[in-house]
Formats: structure tokens, C-alpha cells, sequence
């Protein structure tokens, strides 16, 4: 059994592997060792930051020996062949969510890794964030009985961020659903600890300037009798943070002069073409990347808007914190360590995969059943009815 880093080739240099950057420089577990990317500035960073080959072709990336594993961040709808062609080559996946935009690409992804003998794991979604595994502990240990009803709720100024063109086309995994809907429904899935049976939502999209689909609102059934309400809005008026201490997402003090901030950035912006690039601008190698990688811990854990568990005998509050317990008697909170690593729960499932052989949780058949929920979302909506799911 080896102990030696994994050794983590990168295909997609932009806000999804910003993110998760300081997780992977920080935990030792993971060492980068080459990466591909479209953007020649991205190229010319990651080889001086790590001294380590890059590539712009994905192909020449997969034939280096030096990755054992290939972290996906590509655009969504590259993230099937991406997988496929990592695994021909003997690699290892972490894919970013959504899995894919398909069932039919999840299948191929599942049965190529299968047929090369690698894992895949599904991630970073939320789901990963330690105070929801901590309720999903409580949950599973009975303490305060069966989990019945989760609430999810979540307001943020998603649509609103700098976008290339293709991520405000949901057809193309642009918009709240497949981006964001993937992170609640993974956490409430986890939470219930149940195959969902099916889905009633409506889906809002009502900025022309901003096309893709904005707002949900959903109800969500198990098959242990369980059911979920959960809610998403990227319209960038209220905040949910609010409700979390001002916490944002991903454990920081949000500041009063952050609100309404990505709307007056976008009227500043005069075509499509200026949007686009001021998102590369901001992203990894542009001109106005800002390092965040050597922060020190964050004082808080992660989340994604307030979550709510009503088991029999307690409410369950996953917070920044830890989880906050309203049983008979009293308000309690099982308070959790300030996270040294950010995201760090994310490598534990995947060296654990790799260097220990344990089948990860976050694998392909999860990450296609929190597709088909999303894709049964918009069925749902368009079609003005509850819509049964089948591959849970």
C-alpha cells in the first residue's frame, strides 16, 4: 500500500480549479504534476507555479506517465469525453459536477473507468462539506430517529458572475440547474439516506439578458417516505448568507459592501465579449487573478444555504459551525474543529479510493443519480408534472 502523494494531473485551469487549489497545495496527500488548458497564460502559470509540464491538447496530457489520476475541470459538456479518454489511458478520475449532461454520457463514463479497472469519484459538490456529513452521522446513528422532511434553501447572485457565452445556455450546462441544483440535491440525497422515487418542480427563467434558467422550486420524495422542499434562486437580490451569520460559502465573513456587487460589475461591462474576458481575467493566469491558495485556515466550514432536517424526535442545522440540534428539550450544537484544509474531505474519499482500495461514495452511478434528478427537474417544470426517477 503506498503512502507516496497522489500524483494529480489537471485538464481545465479556471474557476473550478481556482477553487480547489488550496486544498491541493495544502494537503500533502496531492501533488500536481501536469496540466492542460486552452489558455496560454494559464499554461505559463501552472508550469512556473509547479514546474511541471502543461499541455493544450487533453491527449498529450493522458499520454504523460506522471498523472495517476486527472482531476476533470473542463466546461460541463466536455467533462464525458474527458472521463473516457482519462480512463483508456489507465488514469483515475476526479470529475467536477455535473457529472455530465446526459444519462447516456454517465453510462459511458461508468463503463469506461469500469472496463480499465479506476475509479471515479464525483466531486467537489457540497456534499462533501463536513457539517452535513456530521448530520448525516446523527442521522444514521437513530439517535433522534428517521429523518421525515429536509428543507434546502438557497439565494445567491449566481447568474450574475462573469460567464462566457455557453454558460448562460442551459442546454449546454449553463444556469442554476446542473452548477447548482447538483450541490443541493447531492446534500439532501445524503441526508435522507434513500433512493429518490420522484420529483415535482417549477423553473424559473425570466432575465432575457441572462437566458439560461435563474430560480427552482422543487419536492423532492423518498423511497423510506422521506420528502425534500428545495429552493434556488441566482438572481442576486437577497442573500441566504444572511441566515448563516453572513458565512459565505466557503467559510468567510462576507462583507456588507459584497451585496449587489455582481450586478453593478456587469453594467460596466459593454458586450459578451467583455464579459468572457473578464471572467479569464479573474481566473487562474489572468491578468486579475488573485491568489488565495496561501490564506490561513478558515474559521468556518463551507456550505450552501441553510438546510434544515426534521427527524422524529429533533430539526438537525448543518451551519458553518458544526450541526445545531432542536430535540424535546433544548438547542444544542455539535460544534466541529476550524478546518485546517479547505475541501480537504474531498481528497480523503479519493486517497482512500486510490491508495486504499475503498470504493468511494461520490462514485459514477451517485453522481448519474443527481443528474437524473436535475434533468427530471426541467422535465418536470416543462411538462407540468411529477416526473418518476429510475436510476437511483
Amino acid at each position: 500500500m503506498s503512502t507516496s502523494p497522489i500524483r494529480l494531473g489537471v485538464v481545465g485551469l479556471g474557476r473550478a480549479f481556482s477553487l480547489m487549489l488550496p486544498t491541493f497545495l495544502q494537503d500533502r496527500r496531492i501533488r500536481l504534476v501536469a496540466a492542460c488548458d486552452p489558455r496560454e497564460e494559464a499554461r505559463a502559470q501552472f508550469a512556473g507555479d509547479f514546474e511541471a509540464p502543461v499541455y493544450e491538447c487533453f491527449e498529450d496530457l493522458v499520454k504523460d506517465a506522471s498523472p495517476e489520476a486527472i482531476y476533470i475541470a473542463s466546461p460541463h459538456q466536455l467533462h464525458a469525453e474527458h472521463t473516457r479518454i482519462a480512463a483508456q489511458h489507465g488514469k483515475h478520475v476526479l470529475v467536477e459536477k455535473p457529472m455530465a449532461l446526459s444519462l447516456e454520457e454517465c453510462d459511458q463514463m461508468i463503463k469506461a473507468c469500469a472496463t480499465a479497472d479506476v475509479h471515479m469519484i464525483v466531486g467537489h459538490c457540497h456534499s462533501f462539506d463536513s457539517p452535513y456529513l456530521e448530520a448525516e452521522r446523527i442521522i444514521r446513528s437513530g439517535e433522534f430517529g428517521q429523518a421525515r422532511m429536509i428543507l434546502a434553501v438557497n439565494y445567491t447572485d449566481f447568474l450574475y458572475r462573469p460567464r462566457r457565452p455557453d454558460e448562460l445556455v442551459t442546454e449546454s450546462g449553463g444556469g442554476v440547474i446542473f452548477s447548482q441544483a447538483a450541490h443541493q440535491f447531492d446534500i439532501v440525497r445524503l441526508l435522507a439516506g434513500s433512493k429518490a422515487s420522484s420529483v415535482r418542480a417549477a423553473v424559473g427563467a425570466w432575465d432575457s439578458t441572462r437566458p439560461a434558467d435563474g430560480a427552482y422550486a422543487s419536492l423532492l420524495w423518498f423511497e423510506n417516505g422521506a420528502f425534500a422542499s428545495l429552493n434556488y434562486s441566482g438572481y442576486a437580490h437577497f442573500d441566504s448568507d444572511a441566515w448563516s451569520g453572513d458565512i459565505d460559502e466557503f467559510g468567510e465573513t462576507k462583507a456588507e459592501s459584497e451585496y449587489g456587487a455582481a450586478r453593478r460589475r456587469l453594467h460596466e461591462l459593454a458586450s459578451p465579449a467583455a464579459e468572457a474576458a473578464l471572467k479569464n481575467a479573474r481566473t487562474y493566469g489572468g491578468a486579475s487573478y488573485s491568489d488565495t491558495s496561501q490564506r490561513g485556515p478558515r474559521r468556518m466550514h463551507e456550505h450552501f444555504g441553510s438546510v434544515i432536517v426534521t427527524c422524529e424526535g429533533a430539526d438537525l442545522l448543518p451551519a458553518p459551525d458544526g450541526v445545531w440540534i432542536y430535540d424535546n428539550q433544548r438547542r444544542s450544537v455539535r460544534q466541529l474543529p476550524t478546518p485546517a484544509v479547505p475541501r480537504v474531505e474531498v481528497i480523503d474519499e479519493l486517497d482512500l479510493a486510490i491508495r486504499h482500495g475503498r470504493p468511494p461514495t461520490h462514485n459514477g452511478r451517485w453522481g448519474k443519480a443527481t443528474l437524473e434528478i436535475c434533468l427530471a427537474l426541467i422535465r418536470s417544470s416543462s411538462e407540468q408534472r411529477e416526473v418518476t426517477l429510475r436510476h437511483q
